[in-house]
């Protein structure tokens, strides 16, 4: 389970600096519990890595590092000490395996990307052209 702290942190700091593809990314690699999403290092084999290497692989500003892409995100994009976030502290835990943990953030994740999707305004009505 994400402490409080840990909690305001990724929604404060983590989610609205995570690109739209990160954001699904993260989404489908939580709910599925992937392999693919590891703790306890930053990077394992590409394409493996932990949260913020997930975000940061589908950042514009970040997408063309490779092992050091969480660490560029989080120190260059969301402004945290990768040894100090809160969340990379926790993640680091238990990481996947924690299923309260991973529920939290998908959960805020899910909320995000709800919070982003702009509903389609009605259709636009156009006369018909006459014909000639």
């Amino acid at each position: 389970m994400l402490t409080a702290n840990a909690l305001a942190e990724f929604r404060a700091v983590w989610l609205p600096n995570t690109s739209d593809a990160g954001l699904a990314r993260l989404v489908d690699l939580l709910a599925g519990a992937s392999p693919m999403l590891i703790h306890g290092a930053f990077t394992r084999a590409i394409p493996m890595g932990c949260l913020a290497t997930h975000i940061a692989w589908n950042h514009p500003a970040t997408e063309h590092h490779q092992d050091e892409a969480g660490v560029c995100w989080l120190t260059r994009v969301a402004r945290l000490n990768p040894a100090t976030s809160r969340v990379i502290l926790e993640w680091d835990r238990a990481g996947v395996h924690d299923h309260e943990l991973r529920a939290d953030l998908l959960t805020a994740c899910r909320a995000e990307q709800d919070g982003r999707t702009v509903p389609a305004g009605p259709p636009i009505r156009r006369p018909a052209a006459a014909c000639v």
